[in-house]
């Protein structure tokens, strides 16, 4: 039984002298409590439902890793416009997902060209060189590389966002339960 001069601690917190194993660099963790969660509390501050911020974030990652480069942020505003959506959640979810974005590229590519036996990416300096002389081909082939690569990137995201959908709801419940003093308290003016 604890006395009332103990202070409470909170059973999730390490013992007390026992630092825990930091994996991620203290700075990534400020950027991602300044950029991802406290966007995110004052979403949820604001009357946003945990349901449609998660379905809004989903959208978000979803968009943010498709294959197509320079289009994320419009297809991102179109898309939470027309389902009515949190457009500041959807984008914090697109553009939380570019270094993934990055390496899922070429996978999405590569496995469009295996499912539709097309030409192969010109991985070499002999193919790229042959390609640079034959301009419209270049053309079509990055066109079609880039279409099957949209279609298997369409199948992915039809299976991934209601699960994603759901997992954040669930991770955003909980995120206002570990926050209740921030959610039930009123937005400042400044804000």
């Amino acid at each position: 039984m604890r006395s009332s001069n103990q202070p409470s601690r909170n059973a999730l917190a390490p013992p007390i002298g026992i630092q825990p194993l930091m994996l991620v660099p203290e700075s990534l963790r400020e950027t991602f409590r300044c950029k991802v969660l406290r966007p995110l509390l004052r979403l949820l501050r604001g009357g946003v439902t945990p349901r449609r911020l998660a379905w809004s974030l989903a959208l978000g990652i979803v968009i943010g890793i498709n294959p197509s480069v320079g289009l994320t942020t419009f297809i991102v505003i179109l898309l939470a416009w027309a389902f009515g959506l949190s457009q500041v959640a959807s984008q914090i979810g697109a553009h939380s997902m570019t270094p993934i974005h990055l390496v899922l590229f070429l996978p999405f590519i590569e496995l469009g060209v295996h499912l539709f036996h097309t030409r192969s990416l010109p991985l070499n300096r002999r193919q790229i060189e042959h390609l640079s002389r034959h301009p419209l081909r270049l053309l079509h082939n990055i066109w079609q590389w880039e279409w099957h690569a949209l279609i298997v990137w369409g199948v992915v995201a039809a299976i991934a966002m209601p699960l994603l959908a759901l997992y954040l709801r669930r991770a955003l419940v909980l995120l206002m339960r570990h926050n209740k003093a921030l959610i039930s308290s009123r937005p400042a003016l400044h804000e």
